[in-house]
């Protein structure tokens, strides 16, 4: 079988067994595909001086990009091992980037306030411009449920219903999780709705379709400028990233928060919700038993 039918099978394999999300999967092809061309179709044959001068090919990616690549290949060639469709697995000699990761950037408090009080301000118009209730239900759902941009500008016209604090939403990998709605957010998804056909599939409609991501980003753009705030430094994934990182240093719970966001490791969740130092720091003093046990001990030393 010629490169073309392995990938397919192999791209079947990870959708049907791994449940590798649709992006993950339209990743892997390309990576998959662009090694088969420079290999002129025989990727599947590689040895392990093939790949090194494959590899050779990825020096000016960004590290992320070459993880990517080189765990698509590996996890390529385990499975033409595991099939039987070759004796051996050459991947070894990929290079294996170590995790880097960077914490995302972030919008402290006062931006999210200047946000909200932009829209605000903008509501208050009389009489008040539809693109303006779009917008408010678009943020508060960001900032308030920490939904992806995909999720979100996806979601069906009748998803969240005002007597339910919550949606289901089936996410990154086929993996379902409880998203809480606010009552702000449910509010502005109502005050939002009613201007929208009860005949459209879409909460935020777009033509035949829905909002689109890029759209989706352009409008947060726009509005961050209004709010006073660097147009580097807002898009649907930081205000994602803000509602974690704002949740955790309320005091959330690292696995509740875990749920929420619909990460598959904990770990990820670790990374995307930082929480100052100083705070972890009294969080310690005050908490943990040992501290009990020292004021215990300070007060018998207190003369009476």
């Amino acid at each position: 079988m010629n490169d073309r039918g392995l990938i397919d099978r192999f791209l079947e394999m990870m959708a049907a067994e791994s449940g590798a999300a649709k992006n993950t999967i339209a990743a892997y092809r390309s990576d998959l595909a662009l090694a088969s061309g420079f290999l002129e179709g025989k990727l599947s044959d590689a040895t392990p001086d093939d790949l090194i001068r494959l590899a050779g090919q990825w020096i000016d990616l960004s590290h992320a990009s070459v993880a990517r690549k080189s765990a698509a290949l590996r996890r390529f060639f385990a499975f033409l091992a595991g099939e039987g469709h070759r004796a051996d697995d050459p991947g070894g000699a990929l290079p294996r980037p170590g995790a880097r990761r960077s914490l995302p950037k972030v919008l402290g408090r006062d931006d999210v306030d200047r946000l909200f009080a932009v829209i605000a301000a903008r509501l208050q118009a009389d009489p008040v411009d539809l693109r303006d209730l779009r917008l408010s239900a678009l943020v508060e759902l960001l900032y308030g449920s920490g939904l992806r941009a995909t999720e979100l500008v996806s979601l069906p016209r009748s998803a969240i219903a005002s007597d339910r604090p919550y949606l289901i939403l089936k996410g990154k990998g086929g993996r379902e999780r409880l998203v809480p709605i606010s009552d702000r957010a449910r509010a502005a998804v109502a005050a939002w709705r009613q201007h929208v056909a009860s005949d459209r599939l879409w909460l935020f409609p777009s033509g035949k379709s829905h909002l689109s991501r890029v759209r989706l980003f352009q409008i947060l753009r726009a509005l961050g400028a209004e709010a006073g705030i660097p147009p580097d430094r807002i898009s649907p994934h930081v205000l994602r990233h803000a509602f974690a990182t704002h949740l955790l240093a309320g005091g959330a719970d690292l696995r509740a928060l875990q749920s929420m966001l619909g990460h598959a490791d904990i770990a990820t969740t670790e990374i995307y919700t930082h929480v100052d130092a100083s705070r972890l720091v009294a969080l310690v003093n005050e908490r943990h038993p040992l501290a009990e046990a020292r004021a215990r001990v300070d007060a018998k030393r207190t003369p009476a």
